[in-house]
């Protein structure tokens, strides 16, 4: 990854500032006065582009933060450019399927949401036009890194927030913002990422979680951080409201009941995984360790290191638990270890598959699993270890994948596969690459 690096293309008038939204100035040096530049962001991971004024070796320098607003006109040259080095430096860290099933939402590095229509996409008569995003909008200062959708909800989460929007008004391209939520930090000065985003239906609940090492619930009815208060109250009666969390007041255990995260983690958190048919969330972290969390009692009660079982480890990966996944009583997680199969009561790993590569994303999908990470591949597994398939995209890491098993729209079931690059690859089975939408 590029640091502090820059390229000069052409030279551009000062109006081409006009063409970026809420420009932001700053220092930079070494960018000969007028040149157009970018440069690849450590904490973004992404791309800043701008234009340089002022004296060569300490040039003043402007940057683009969102979208370029599009001219009446065709597009400049220098505009041109802004974009084409956009979609090169472009990472892709979230998608969410549409409750209709017919449209698919990813975000990117630049605080960007893009709406696709699934459904003309991989209609007969589609054409390349059908690829593209029927609406971009700005969704976050920074890069969205976790999207989830309700009934009628888009949930992203950026740094430091999770914002809502509603897919009615999104897809009519009236992309306001319904509401914004910042969980309780332990100071003002903080603003972590928020890697991870998790729906509890029954309980109407969201959990967030990342760079903080806590997760969050909030109640979506409310929009008011909390946890459970205890097995004592899980019969559903004695105070409880909006599909299981305490009116305050109501919770016998003064303490549990000002309790506003759960802690354990001791590094920031990557991802999250429901047991559904018991009510625990599970935890997987830069610390190596995934954990398990009781929701009636809001507290921990399994912790896994993975990295402490040897035939798992791999010291020059790191520790790091960047997927996991959760089928009953078995668990699927991986990152720096290897990705490995758990049985979660025996705290057991029964498979290790056998795959180098770090993986970013994993699913159980009927009797298989399906891992993604680092090279440009779609792994199928048999639950036994061995390897089915390997089927490539055209990013060179993946990031997310999606499966979209909407039952009001059979036709658009496919799975989506993003990363490291602007294309989000469609797979119409499981075997072959069908085709890519792109920003």
């Amino acid at each position: 990854m590029l640091a502090k690096s820059s390229t000069k293309h052409q030279a551009a008038p000062l109006s081409f500032l006009a063409s970026f939204s809420e420009p932001f100035l700053g220092l930079y040096g070494q960018v000969p006065p007028g040149g157009l530049f970018h440069r690849r962001t450590e904490r973004s991971r992404g791309c800043e582009a701008g234009l340089a004024a002022g004296k060569a070796g300490r040039s003043l320098w402007i940057r683009g933060l969102g979208s370029p607003r599009q001219p009446s006109s065709s597009l400049s040259p220098q505009m041109e450019v802004f974009q084409a080095l956009q979609r090169l430096h472009m990472t892709i860290f979230s998608q969410s399927v549409s409750p209709c099933g017919k449209f698919l939402a990813a975000g990117n590095n630049y605080g960007q949401i893009a709406i696709f229509s699934l459904s003309a996409a991989l209609s007969s008569e589609a054409k390349e036009e059908s690829k593209k995003p029927i609406v971009t909008f700005q969704a976050h200062d920074g890069p969205v890194y976790s999207m989830v959708s309700t009934d009628r909800h888009l949930l992203s989460a950026g740094d430091g927030e999770v914002k809502a929007w509603l897919w009615a008004e999104i897809l009519k391209k009236g992309c306001k913002e319904l509401w914004r939520r910042q969980p309780p930090y332990r100071t003002s000065l903080e603003v972590p990422e928020i890697n991870a985003l998790l729906l509890v239906p029954k309980e109407n609940s969201l959990i967030l979680a990342g760079g903080d090492c806590q997760l969050h619930t909030m109640d979506l009815e409310t929009g008011a951080f909390t946890v459970s208060c205890g097995a004592g109250v899980a019969g559903g009666g004695g105070g409880r409201r909006g599909g299981g969390w305490p009116l305050p007041g109501s919770c016998p255990d003064t303490a549990l009941s000002l309790q506003r995260a759960l802690r354990g983690h001791t590094d920031y958190i990557h991802c999250l995984a429901l047991r559904e048919r018991s009510p625990e969330v599970l935890s997987g972290g830069e610390d190596g360790a995934v954990r398990l969390w009781d929701l009636r009692t809001a507290r921990e009660v399994q912790t896994i290191e993975v990295y402490k079982h040897e035939e798992c480890s791999r010291p020059h990966n790191g520790r790091w638990i960047g997927c996991l996944a959760t089928d009953s009583d078995w668990m699927v997680c991986g990152g720096g270890p290897a990705l490995t199969l758990w049985h979660l009561r025996s705290s057991t790993p029964t498979t290790i598959f056998p795959m180098r590569a770090p993986q970013k994303h994993v699913t159980f999908y009927q009797d298989l699993i399906l891992s993604a990470g680092q090279g440009r591949c779609v792994n199928q597994w048999q639950l036994s270890g061995e390897l089915k398939a390997q089927v490539p995209g055209s990013s060179p890491g993946l990031l997310s994948l999606s499966l979209n098993q909407q039952p009001a729209a059979p036709e658009c079931k496919v799975l989506t596969a993003a990363g490291n690059s602007c294309r989000v690859d469609v797979f119409t089975n499981l075997g072959y690459r069908a085709f890519s939408l792109s920003f």
